[in-house]
């Protein structure tokens, strides 16, 4: 079974959600790209968490709608 999340929907100041703490329950993670949520750091930061904890990552692309 895969239990999935998305994640990594923080951008610039604003943290949301409690990525770190989903990665010890999760199997998979789909990481937010940018427009709608994520930013670069907050990419870089949540794959790199992902790979730590052993959680398969996706991508989770959006649109501009901030």
């Amino acid at each position: 079974m895969d239990l999935n999340a998305d994640l990594g929907e923080g951008f610039g100041v604003y943290a949301f959600g409690e990525d770190e703490s989903l990665l010890g329950v999760i199997t998979s993670a789909n990481i937010a790209c940018g427009f709608h949520a994520g930013d670069p750091q907050v990419m870089d930061r949540t794959v790199k968490m992902a790979k730590e904890y052993g959680v398969f990552i996706g991508a989770h692309p959006g649109y501009p709608d901030r």
